[in-house]
């Protein structure tokens, strides 16, 4: 009698903490914050004003997995080509793909021809209305406070509308790099400047009934991004607010490092319920980003977009090369994605720390391997140069495999 169709048990551990509740805003038909899913972003780094090069790397990085794509506007004639940009991605079919327009210096004439193309816009706070920096100045009066108030409000009140009569959102963009000289004087360059940045634009568009509102705070160094997020969250709390977060480390430069950074600062928050979209920033091919932002959501049990291994390092005991065992095991299986596959060097610790797997792989003496299923033991004494083989039997019988595409 064929063997049932074995359901999936995988344990989903939970958080340090439940995510935090946020409002769900939308960046085209794509959700960020509410009941979505922690969404992966990434930025092109063609020019602008290269259409081709534009469109094809941003289908490079949706077909990579990239949710919503981040596209630079400097200036006037770059924010216009935006309309360029979307119409032939239109043509080539690729018009649900959300797009953001990033605009940093003097941006209210920039960010509202942006508005007519994208589907949401970035603006940075420290350089949205941009004042020459005097390294002399050590304080500000009320009155020269309020007067920078108001001209943030003017020159941001349009865009606000523009958004809001477009159904767009908006992101508050906070650079820990960018700070304005008056928010330095008044705070420090520090992660409460980050915060109080923001705040001041986020205050400007309650004032104006607008809150489709995605918040970041980014930083280089990963204590002062940690600090900026968390303490934007207690500020948030304090004030009622509801807006979901981006989280990313900028400028973290490129290889292991810049990865292990990204997901030091962007996991550590994600694991206390903080965050709901996430870029890697890399100085690499921007399609190498979204891999590692998919990484990190497995690897906290946000999302799973893979195979999850689980293999020991290997010592005296292991009775099998198992780095070359793993990745036999890998290329044979790694198409069936929602599987935990346990690959284990003896029978110490095997049956133990796989116990969370759905299926196992087991290494014994005299050459020989066993399989296991959600933590007990299917199939004994296999020779070794048929345990792939096996295991593939093992999923076809369960009803949990299906051919490569």
């Amino acid at each position: 009698m064929a063997s049932p169709v074995i359901p999936l048990t995988s344990v989903q551990l939970p958080l340090a903490k439940p995510r935090r509740r946020t409002r769900e805003v939308k960046v085209g038909n794509t959700g960020i914050g509410g009941n979505n899913p922690v969404r992966v972003q990434s930025m092109i780094t063609a020019e602008t004003m290269n259409t081709p090069a534009s469109v094809e790397q941003i289908t490079q990085l949706y077909e990579a997995g990239c949710e919503i794509v981040r596209v630079t506007a400097p200036n006037l004639r770059e924010a216009q080509n935006l309309g360029e940009i979307r119409a032939e991605l239109k043509r080539r079919g690729y018009e649900h793909i959300p797009l953001v327009a990033d605009v940093h210096h003097q941006g209210m004439d920039i960010a509202l021809e942006c508005t007519k193309h994208v589907d949401k816009v970035r603006i940075n706070p420290g350089l949205f209305v941009f004042r020459k920096p005097d390294p002399s100045r050590t304080e500000y009066t009320e009155s020269e406070i309020q007067q920078e108030l108001e001209a943030i409000e003017q020159a941001f009140l349009p865009v606000i509308r523009a958004c809001r009569d477009r159904g767009l959102a908006m992101r508050i963009g906070v650079n820990h790099g960018s700070l304005s000289e008056r928010i330095k004087v008044m705070y420090g360059d520090s992660p409460t400047g980050m915060v109080e940045s923001a705040m001041e634009y986020i205050r400007i568009c309650e004032a104006h009934g607008f809150k489709n509102l995605v918040i970041s705070l980014k930083a280089s160094r990963v204590p002062v991004m940690l600090s900026a997020n968390r303490l934007m969250v207690q500020r948030m709390e304090q004030e009622g607010m509801d807006y979901p977060l981006h989280l990313g480390v900028t400028e973290a430069g490129d290889g292991m490092y810049a990865r292990i950074k990204s997901a030091i600062g962007i996991g550590t928050l994600l694991a206390e319920g903080i965050g709901d979209t996430i870029r890697v920033s890399l100085a690499e091919d921007p399609v190498n980003e979204i891999e590692v932002c998919y990484d990190i959501l497995q690897a906290l049990g946000l999302r799973k977009t893979k195979v999850e291994y689980i293999a020991c390092p290997s010592c005296g005991r292991t009775k099998f090369d198992l780095p070359t065992v793993l990745n036999q095991v890998r290329e044979a299986t790694k198409h069936l994605v929602g599987l935990d596959i346990a690959v284990m060097g003896c029978i110490v610790n095997g049956p133990g720390e796989m116990a969370d797997a759905d299926y196992g792989y087991v290494g014994r003496s005299g050459g020989k391997i066993a399989l296991y299923r959600q933590g007990q033991l299917v199939k004994n004494d296999i020779p070794s140069e048929k345990g792939v083989e096996e295991l593939v039997a093992l999923l076809q019988a369960d009803g949990v495999w299906r051919d490569p595409e």
